[in-house]
């Protein structure tokens, strides 16, 4: 299986990658085979079933509007945020769905809409779409969105290949014994070994520009964050901070702390919780790898963006390509879906990936790479997916703070090291996957446990 940098980092809108991003991307491929199909104006309704953890916290995490708008003909990366609430109101006064943005068709939401309290054997996050003609069912298919945008289908999840790409690549390992070894014997950075991975994809030139394009929406989506205030969409009544504590931040004129390691702390706070509070109000996002754990990777770069002295766009692009050598080996070897393995998956995989990135462009050898993700996700092992009411706010967005904050300490420790650690970084990612699959599924993307239930008694 042959993962890409840009699989890993997408850009798409909040507040989730696998609840949001994946269920649009599913729905516009299902219309997209409709067309090969030729079907696409013979339909007379359409039918949405969401299972397993799309049913159970689908509606807080908008899976049923993001469904609806790939219906439409709408892809995460090119849609408008803002335009999403007016056409799903629209929809449901006029109980019409405009199919591939063309064809109007029927759709009762309390009928056609199902959300069925069950899993499918494939991932927990399952959908089925299902089209019906005059008289008969024209078509149907099955997607399973397993995490950070990625979709299944049907077909592709019964053979058991979760991702089509078998390109050949000149570097390929799937363990970081392997990629230490590529490294050592050819004479590499990650970095370096990854870009030439890439370059089977694309040539360096756009690699590097649209590793720069992601890292402009990542600022973007920072830049959003602190300019919004007031309460975050869902009932819960999150009040947002971000702006607020950039407002402090700017006026701090106390020498003994502006340029400490607290200063530094609290704008790597304000750049996670600014990232995260956009995700939350399903603003323009990049899947980083997903979104719940979206602002992990931002936050550690503009840190180092923020208070180094010399910096470049060789130090972006060596950023991503770092960090995205890591998120291949979880994905690869465990999950990066919270419905699949919990928030470790996430959040954990993400604080890895940022530790692997910062610990890439501040010279870290091969081994400080990996013993830096060792460090990030070996410390966030464990860590539950319990959102409260469903939505991605508690814990999820102080969660992400947090983390970035464990991500920039674990590069440090290790480029204090050798690059020698008692458990490898291959270990730790086994141990992801083994309490993942130990981890009761209500604490797994259900919101039926932990925090979830526990914010009932408050």
């Amino acid at each position: 299986m042959a993962i890409s940098v840009f699989d890993l980092f997408k850009i798409g809108i909040g507040p989730s990658s696998s609840h949001t991003v994946g269920p649009m991307r599913a729905a516009a491929l299902f219309v997209q085979g409709l067309r090969e199909r030729a079907l696409v104006d013979q339909v007379r309704r359409v039918e949405v079933q969401l299972y397993g953890s799309l049913s159970a916290t689908g509606i807080g995490h908008g899976s049923d509007n993001a469904v609806i708008m790939g219906l439409m003909g709408e892809w995460p990366d090119a849609i408008d945020p803002s335009q999403i609430g007016l056409r799903i109101e629209a929809l449901r006064q006029t109980q019409t769905l405009l199919l591939d943005n063309r064809f109007p068709v029927p759709f009762v939401w309390s009928r056609d809409m199902r959300l069925i309290d069950e899993n499918l054997p494939f991932h927990p996050n399952a959908m089925t779409l299902v089209v019906y003609g005059a008289q008969t069912e024209l078509h149907r298919d099955t997607y399973y969105s397993v995490g950070g945008g990625f979709v299944v289908d049907e077909a592709q999840a019964r053979s058991g290949v979760a991702d089509m790409d078998r390109t050949e690549l000149p570097y390929d390992f799937s363990s970081a014994v392997e990629l230490l070894q590529l490294c050592k014997t050819h004479n590499l950075r990650v970095a370096e070994l990854m870009l030439a991975n890439e370059k089977v994809w694309r040539s360096e030139e756009e690699i590097r520009s649209g590793l720069m394009k992601l890292w402009r929406a990542m600022q973007d989506c920072v830049e959003q964050g602190l300019k919004h205030e007031g309460i975050l969409p869902g009932g819960l009544n999150v009040r947002r901070r971000a702006a607020k504590l950039h407002r402090s931040l700017q006026e701090l004129g106390k020498p003994n702390v502006i340029g400490s390691t607290l200063s530094a702390m609290e704008w790597v706070n304000l750049f996670a919780l600014a990232v995260n509070e956009e995700n939350a109000a399903g603003g323009r996002m990049v899947t980083a790898p997903t979104n719940g754990a979206a602002g992990i990777i931002p936050a550690v770069l503009h840190y180092f963006m923020k208070f180094s002295e010399q910096v470049t766009e060789a130090n972006v692009v060596d950023y991503f390509l770092g960090a995205a050598a890591i998120g291949i080996l979880c994905k690869k070897n465990a999950s990066i879906s919270g419905a699949e393995v919990g928030c470790q998956g996430e959040v954990g995989s993400a604080c890895a990936m940022a530790a692997a990135g910062l610990a890439e462009i501040l010279g870290a050898s091969p081994e400080q790479v990996c013993n830096a993700a060792e460090i990030g996700l070996e410390h966030n092992l464990g860590l539950t997916c319990d959102p409260v009411g469903g939505l991605v706010q508690v814990p999820c967005i102080e969660r992400n703070a947090i983390a970035a904050v464990k991500a920039i300490n674990a590069a440090q420790m290790a480029l204090r090291g050798d690059g020698q650690h008692f458990i490898s970084l291959d270990r730790v990612i086994r141990t992801m996957r083994d309490t993942g699959a130990d981890m009761h599924d209500k604490y797994k993307e259900t919101s039926r446990g932990g925090l979830a239930v526990s914010a009932v008694e408050c």
